[in-house]
């Protein structure tokens, strides 16, 4: 891009960005919470490193990837781009991670919010551990159990009957840190009924597991029902950045 382009994508971001803070600054209104309740993470999956940048630079400073293979390279690249005394993104993982993927997710994610087994739990504690031995990470990998609200296996997450177990687990490896839950409504359900059901599993959660405050609900299109039903962080892509780029359409 020249530079005339990259100020007019620049600014297209930062308009994106302040329009959906109205509306979850809105959502959260209405619902009788707080707006500052309500975390916003931006994701990029699929989007350059360049976008990456203007949208931290536009006030958000937590941006979401879902492919590993992806965020590695990226998340060097929007460091290289930004000024020594620009503020560091925080980088959450929200897609699938195979086990043999967890070292390189814990040399850069901020969160994990996509854990949805024993094995991978293992795995990115011991990943962890070893990042901060070395130097990669200053502190714990923060996790949130994704939940299968329908019990499918391929869409990711586990059955609601295995979180109280996968939190203890969490909970009792040093390198990661019980934050919450994290759910998508599988196809075919209403948001509402999604976001009802991931609430009562966050609720039973935080009865045994105080800190795990954290609930990742809602997208581009359902963000202000997942705020009406308890959301702590909503995960948007489309209605900051656009349509996905055709090549990965």
């Amino acid at each position: 891009m020249n530079p005339s382009t990259d100020a007019d994508r620049a600014a297209e971001l930062a308009s994106a960005l302040a329009a959906v803070r109205t509306r979850l600054d809105s959502a959260a209104r209405d619902a009788g919470r707080d707006p500052a309740e309500v975390a916003l993470i931006t994701v990029t999956k699929f989007f350059p490193a360049a976008d990456a940048a203007a949208v931290l630079r536009a006030g958000c400073a937590d941006l979401g990837e879902s492919r590993v293979q992806e965020a590695g390279p990226k998340t060097i690249e929007v460091a290289e781009l930004l000024g020594d005394d620009e503020p560091a993104p925080r980088w959450h993982m929200l897609g699938r991670i195979q086990r043999n993927k967890a070292r390189a997710v814990a040399r850069w994610a901020h969160s994990a919010h996509s854990v949805d087994s024993d094995r991978l739990i293992t795995a990115l504690g011991n990943a962890a551990e070893r990042a901060r031995d070395e130097g990669e990470r200053d502190g714990a990998l923060r996790v949130l159990l994704q939940v299968s609200l329908d019990g499918d296996p391929d869409r990711g997450g586990a059955p609601r009957d295995q979180i109280p177990a996968l939190a203890d687990l969490v909970a009792q490896t040093p390198s990661l840190q019980l934050r919450g839950v994290m759910g998508v409504p599988p196809l075919g359900w209403e948001p509402a009924r999604a976001f009802t059901a991931l609430a009562e599993v966050h609720a039973a959660l935080r009865a045994d597991h105080p800190g795990a405050t954290e609930l990742s609900a809602g997208m581009s299109a359902d963000l202000e029902t997942a705020v009406t039903h308890g959301s702590t962080c909503v995960r948007v892509g489309t209605a900051i950045l656009g349509p996905r780029p055709i090549a990965f359409r």
